[in-house]
């Protein structure tokens, strides 16, 4: 009962458990002088996925269980704390562009440093030089983003690379938030109204008949290992939810990502694209290539893009499982060239990201719930008493953050879920 003396313990200071810490101590059933809330974060609180990964909101998102209640409390948050400025809160619209990449000039393979070239013969120049392409701008071009249904504000892709826009959301349906912000954000404000966060790796949950007794961790500072009570315990580890609960059904996915600096600022839109290579991209075609009789377009990519406010814009690519999950996020492997593969595929439908200055080459983990007949992240109760899963939200982790928090906190003091009914997302299903 929420009357009784708690000791909740949260595991994973990613956007479940910071969000899970901030409804915690919203909850009116919380009381400090009865419960102690302690988020314990191996390294850093928003050092993996939440801190790298798009923030892209949606209703059209999924699972549809939780996703309205999220997306509701997310812009409710912004309200509440002034999240545009804070934390990057901002609706946008989102659309899926088809493209035909234009050829980029010969260079080295990437050693871990960024270029800095000219915009129209790829050979290095020096900061605030790079030449800007105004032909998008002409009677001409915007006549050719027309014919392709493209929205008049949409500037920043070159006309003649796009072939095709279809709008798959609206600022009615659509929203984005700077993950690292928020999760940092959520983590805050829960410090704020009593939460503890320590930094520390989780060793050991212990148990006894059934139910959660105490955490073992060990001190990311000191090295020294401690025990702390626990009533509840919360996994939201992420992609390291098998590392302190080996029975969760949670794999690991790498996905690489940058971000850039544009030339100027462009305009609020989350891109899904389609792009088509040709032979000689990057010029990186042979002999054998160049005399082909096949199209002139040989390889399809499909990189994200959202542009962000204060003129950052984020793009990434395709996942992998070629490097095994390593102990922690401050040991995630970067693989450069993925992420200029990234930059060349963005930089070769739009001016302003050719020309602009990278500022991140990034990779992190996703988590995946490998389980038959699920289709969501897993939230609620484990069959053992106080302890309880909230992991396995894919790429839709910052989108479904608020609403796993809201109703990870009902659990804890009331019982269960009361804000949306998530049953389909039930852990004990597939443990």
């Amino acid at each position: 009962m929420a009357s009784d003396k708690k000791n909740i313990v949260i595991i994973g200071g990613g956007i479940i458990g910071s969000t899970s810490a901030y409804f915690l101590t919203r909850h009116p059933a919380f009381n400090p002088a009865l419960h102690t809330i302690t988020l314990l974060e191996a390294t850093k609180v928003a050092g993996g996925a939440s801190g790298k990964a798009g923030g892209l909101l949606a209703l059209w998102a999924y699972p549809t269980s939780i996703v309205p209640l999220s997306y509701r409390l997310h812009a409710q948050l912004a309200k509440e704390h002034g999240g545009e400025e804070r934390w990057g809160y901002r609706r946008v619209h989102v659309g899926q562009v088809e493209c035909r990449g234009r050829p980029l000039p010969a260079k080295p393979s990437v050693k871990g440093k960024d270029r800095e070239m000219n915009g129209q013969n790829g050979t290095p120049n020096g900061k605030g030089e790079a030449r800007v392409s105004l032909q998008k701008r002409t009677k001409e071009a915007l006549g050719k983003l027309r014919a392709a249904g493209v929205p008049a504000d949409l500037d920043w892709v070159d006309p003649d690379a796009l072939c095709g826009y279809n709008e798959m959301g609206t600022p009615d349906t659509t929203a984005q938030v700077h993950p690292y912000q928020f999760t940092t954000s959520m983590a805050s404000l829960a410090e704020e109204k009593g939460a503890k966060v320590i930094l520390g790796s989780v060793t050991a949950i212990n148990q006894r008949n059934d139910a959660v007794e105490s955490v073992t961790y060990t001190d990311k500072a000191t090295g020294e290992k401690h025990t702390i009570p626990a009533s509840d315990v919360v996994i939201a580890a992420g992609p390291w939810t098998k590392k302190v609960y080996p029975r969760a059904p949670i794999s690991a996915l790498r996905a690489h990502s940058v971000t850039i600096r544009p030339i100027r600022e462009v305009s609020a839109y989350a891109l899904f694209t389609e792009i088509q290579l040709p032979i000689d991209f990057a010029n990186r075609s042979n002999e054998s290539n160049k005399n082909s009789k096949r199209s002139a377009y040989t390889q399809t990519v499909t990189p994200e893009i959202y542009a962000r406010p204060k003129n950052e814009v984020y793009a990434c690519g395709e996942g992998d499982t070629l490097v095994p999950i390593p102990p922690s996020s401050d040991a995630v492997q970067v693989d450069e060239q993925r992420c200029q593969d990234i930059v060349d595929y963005v930089s070769s439908i739009s001016d302003e990201l050719r020309d602009g200055e990278v500022t991140a080459r990034q990779a992190c983990y996703l988590p995946n719930v490998q389980a038959r007949g699920s289709n969501g992240p897993l939230i609620g109760k484990t069959g053992v008493k106080g302890l309880l899963m909230a992991s396995g939200h894919t790429c839709w982790g910052i989108q479904n953050g608020p609403g796993t928090g809201k109703v990870i906190s009902e659990f804890v003091f009331e019982g269960g879920a009361k804000s949306a009914q998530i049953g389909a997302l039930d852990p004990r299903r597939v443990l």
